[in-house]
């Protein structure tokens, strides 16, 4: 964490010499705290946007991990945990839209949350926290944080959290790490923590909304502090990373010599600036030596945290914070830092701005004609890790390398006892080799400056790197050539007219042109891009092998597009954005920004049923292009093969609404309805939607936490197939299912269930709709209740049958399918599998029971058997079974398919996630349930594992 900020003592008091020539001005009261929906603070509505956008991913996930050494106690750790969330709302809260606008909602608290607890060596802990920590987030669900415990041994454990960055902060996770070990301590003596009530977030947001309009003085400064900045141009790479999709950011770090941060310290001592203000020059001086430029600005995060009142808040309190220098005249590394510090001591003067507010009043001056964005770069000071402390153990910092880059470059200063200079960059914005060059540029300019602070920038150590000794081809030919899926290609200039590109590629089913020319976008600069890319079966060449551009085609005179799209192109930047465009015309210049793109893209997506983002939106950015990669994408959809009806579709009574139609289950339901012909209306998020529509499906929008929208959904439908399901989060599944029966007037509704409502029967084999034996898991309970809600419901005020189809396993073709096997009930074997460890099986006789093992349901069998349900429900429970496996089997079967040479053993232990003994009987459903050619357990879990995983 930072241990030296721009807010320490110096330049506080520097702040309150000059506020005393200001005229004070009063602090808001706080407003009464209210309830229900709330605006988002402009820090999460960054955030927000960010995942909307499709910008978020594992760059604003918050991994904590500790590795803890002595003993643990889990049940107390749950214990904490559910505490943890209940004190705080902002770790149980979801995010919506309504209207164009998000805001959050509080979530009721959870009953409990027990960690995932997986044995895993030590050596084998990197893969699966990283793994963990990519995992994302559902913010319309709500970022509750995920607690993973990953067992070396009986008193070895490393515990991570994951937290999304929109509900926690550097702050926030100090306060989180200590109240835990209060929590954990008062729960393992079976006493309850006295702790005082925290302050709530959703009240800062909505004092921050209020005082929005007293922010105008300074927008202003801001506006002209920054008027006439252009965004920094950094080399890139002349060919993106072939790995860049699983590792988009690089590090370089320069290790120091412990005496270097103190002797920065005490520069700063003498300049009257902190540690942070002389690592933030350093940061600058590397800056112009790397990039030749002198005006230069870095982003520097600054703190809304202020008052006793947001003591212990838990919340995203930071704030981007421009700092503006000039390099220029060749100064004294003494007087860079003098004027970092009085460019800082400006910036922190109109801190309370938003840095999104910032944004919307410089417009289009806030990005490069490429939409590269104006802080590129950002600096701080690292100190020791925030680590969680609990009574009895040993305490070691993990970290988890989560692979993705905030900013395109960061320089951060390590001071702790094995200082450093760090380099972090985006590996597809700045080029590997010049990367290389700065990480080690930047930790011995610290050095040099740290011995002699008057040395000028000129003498310090660093470099414009060379251009590159490219052959003649032009980039953009470099790159299209470069792709796997590109055979030939060509870069052509017509007189007095654009750029073009040509490309023939290898073969059918390759990149589209709006593809490629999105690929040249994110690496070349703005004036290297063609204006189009077009696709040929072969490329024309004169007699001495040159392409011929006597033979290629021209840009056509550019006529306006028309047709249905381009209208709804046209109309929606129109409605947003104040005037209808020209083709041309720039959309972040007619004044749209970020949440304007995401309003627009959900507005053309609605419209036209086509896959559109925001992020799309802002790298076309005109709308002839929007309009172009829309037609792209129609032709893609029109060209991709549709399933085949297995019989004429017919007429019947309306159609079926199918909730989780993104998850493995559901996508297998939609396409055994589509195979029968039926009109679908599916349920999905709108960054979801294009997953599920298709012909003859309809989508509407919405989630199990929207309430509203669920009834919507069910009123619209003569039939309902409930699919979706939370599996964390058992008060929101049934506080859906409530919904759902409420709104329920017709038709039948059939209930993707779950074997787990049965808990642990008594007998070995278990018949459909017996009654369920304790103990029951809090999952199991939640798919009893919303049975129970379902079944009572059926049959009256003109209700239809109501089935609910208890599964076990479901195995299938489908990510989500391969990562419930990969880390759900099987997870223990899989991974053991995957490492190469010995897989560890309770021994038959074990606890005066014959077998163990586990019942499992092909997911195309499932499909059948539910959609049967709705011409023949079940009035009742009925189980949905393939076949049984024994651990032994299905261990045997997994080191087979990943190449493993794990020994598997036999205990007369059971580990809890192998205590499974059961059988059931799957009488009623048993017509669907037969087994298609290629749906046995062996050959499905073969095309589980796949290629990648071998």
């Amino acid at each position: 964490m930072p241990t030296d900020t721009p807010t320490a003592a110096a330049l506080q008091e520097e702040l309150l010499r000059r506020a005393r020539s200001r005229a004070a001005r009063p602090a808001p009261a706080p407003e009464t705290v209210r309830h229900g929906p709330a605006p988002l603070s402009h820090a999460q509505r960054r955030m927000w946007l960010m995942d909307r956008l499709g910008q978020g991913g594992a760059s604003y996930s918050v991994p904590f991990a500790t590795r803890l050494r002595g003993p643990l106690d889990l049940d107390a750790l749950a214990s904490a945990l559910t505490a943890l969330v209940r004190r705080h709302e902002i770790l149980r809260t979801r995010y919506g839209q309504q209207d164009g606008e998000p805001y959050q909602e509080v979530l009721p608290a959870p009953g409990a949350m027990a960690p995932r607890v997986v044995e895993t060596a030590a050596e084998g802990a990197g893969g699966l926290l990283a793994e963990e920590a990519h995992r994302p987030f559902d913010l319309a669900a709500g970022p509750v944080p995920r607690a993973l415990v990953l067992r070396h041994g009986p008193q070895d454990h490393t515990i991570l959290l994951t937290f999304h960055h929109i509900a926690l902060d550097g702050a926030s996770l100090e306060t989180v790490a200590g109240e835990l070990a209060e929590l954990y301590t008062a729960a393992t003596g079976g006493t309850a923590a006295e702790q005082p009530a925290p302050p709530q977030y959703a009240d800062f947001a909505r004092r921050e909304q209020a005082a929005t309009d007293r922010l105008e003085q300074g927008l202003r400064h801001w506006e002209a502090r920054l008027d006439g900045i252009s965004p920094l141009r950094l080399p890139r790479p002349a060919h993106p990373p072939a790995d860049g999709g699983t590792r988009s950011a690089g590090t370089h770090t320069a290790p120091l010599d412990p005496r270097v941060p103190a002797a920065l310290r005490e520069l700063g001592r003498q300049r009257r600036a902190t540690l942070f203000t002389v690592a933030l020059a350093a940061g600058f001086a590397a800056l112009h030596r790397f990039t030749g430029q002198d005006d230069l600005v870095i982003g520097v995060a600054g703190s809304h945290r202020q008052g006793a009142e947001m003591r212990g808040l838990v919340g995203l309190c930071v704030n981007t914070l421009p700092v503006r220098v000039n390099a220029g005249g060749d100064p004294s590394f003494t007087v860079l830092v003098e004027r970092v510090r009085e460019a800082l001591l400006d910036a922190q003067q109109s801190r309370e701005v938003p840095f999104d507010l910032i944004l919307e009043r410089l417009g289009a001056a806030a990005r490069d004609t490429d939409g590269t964005a104006l802080i590129r770069v950002s600096a701080d000071v690292l100190g020791e890790p925030t680590t969680l402390r609990l009574p009895g153990t040993v305490s070691e910092y993990v970290e988890v390398g989560a692979g993705e880059a905030k900013f395109d470059l960061s320089f951060a200063l390590v001071d702790t006892d094995a200082p450093a200079g760090l380099v972090q960059y985006g590996r597809a914005a700045l080029d590997e080799e010049a990367a290389a060059a700065l990480g080690a540029h930047y930790g011995a300019l610290l050095t040099a400056v740290a011995d002699d602070p008057d040395l000028r920038l000129s003498q310090l150590p660093g470099a414009v790197p060379a251009p590159r000794d490219e052959t003649d081809a032009h980039p953009a030919e470099t790159l299209l050539r470069a792709h796997p899926g590109v055979a030939e290609a060509a870069v052509l200039a017509p007189a007095g007219g654009p750029l073009l590109a040509y490309a023939v590629l290898r073969g059918i089913g390759g990149p589209t042109p709006a593809e490629l020319r999105s690929r040249l976008r994110a690496v070349l600069a703005p004036e290297l891009v063609p204006a189009a890319v077009t696709l040929l079966d072969a490329l024309p060449r004169t007699t001495d092998g040159a392409p011929d551009p006597a033979r290629l085609p021209g840009l056509p005179s550019a006529p306006a597009p028309e047709g249905a799209r381009a209208e709804a192109v046209a109309e929606g930047f129109a409605a947003l954005l104040g005037r209808r465009p020209r083709p041309d015309d720039d959309f972040f210049l007619l004044g749209g920004h970020s949440l304007v793109a995401v309003q627009l893209a959900e507005r053309l997506r609605g419209a036209l049923k086509l896959p559109l983002t925001g992020l799309d939106i802002m790298q076309a950015r005109t709308p002839r292009a929007v309009t172009a990669l829309l037609d792209a994408r129609a032709e893609e959809r029109a060209a991709a093969p549709t399933v085949t009806a297995s019989r004429p579709r017919r007429s019947r009574e309306g159609t079926v609404l199918v909730t989780g139609g993104t998850g493995g289950v559901g996508a297998f339901v939609l396409r055994e309805l589509a195979a029968q012909g039926r009109p679908v209306l599916a349920l999905a998020r709108p960054e979801s939607a294009h997953l599920v529509a298709g012909d003859g499906v309809d989508v509407i929008e919405g989630d199990l936490t929207d309430v509203a929208g669920l009834r919507k959904a069910v009123e619209s439908a003569d039939a309902v197939i409930h699919a979706a399901c939370t599996f964390t989060r058992p008060e929101v599944d049934v506080t859906a299912m409530a919904a759902m029966v409420g709104a329920w007037s017709r038709g039948p509704f059939v209930f993707v269930s779950s074997v787990d409502a049965y808990g642990h029967p008594a007998g070995e084999w278990v018949a459909e709709e017996s009654a369920p034996g304790q103990p029951l898991s809090p999952y199991g309970q939640a798919k009893l209740d919303c049975e129970a809600l379902l079944l009572r419901a059926a049959g009256s005020q003109g209700r239809g049958g109501a089935s609910a189809v208890r599964s076990p396993l479901v195995w299938g073709p489908h990510q989500r399918l391969r990562d419930q096997l990969r880390w759900g009930a099987t997870g223990l074997l899989y991974q053991a599998a995957r490492e190469g460890r010995p897989l560890v099986l309770p021994r038959p006789g074990t606890g005066g029971h014959a077998w163990f093992g586990a019942a499992w349901v092909h997911a195309a069998a499932l499909a059948r058997s539910v959609v049967s349900s709705l011409d023949a429900p079940v009035h009742g429970v009925a189980n949905a079974v393939s076949g049984h496996v024994t651990w032994r089997d299905l261990a045997a079967t997994l080191t087979e398919l990943l190449g493993s040479d794990s020994e598997i053993r036999e205990a007369d232990e059971v580990h809890p996630d192998l205590d499974h003994r059961w059988h059931y009987h799957a009488d009623r459903l048993s017509p669907s349930l037969r087994l298609q050619p290629g749906e046995d357990w062996r050959s499905v879990l073969a095309e589980m594992a796949g290629p990648s995983e071998r």
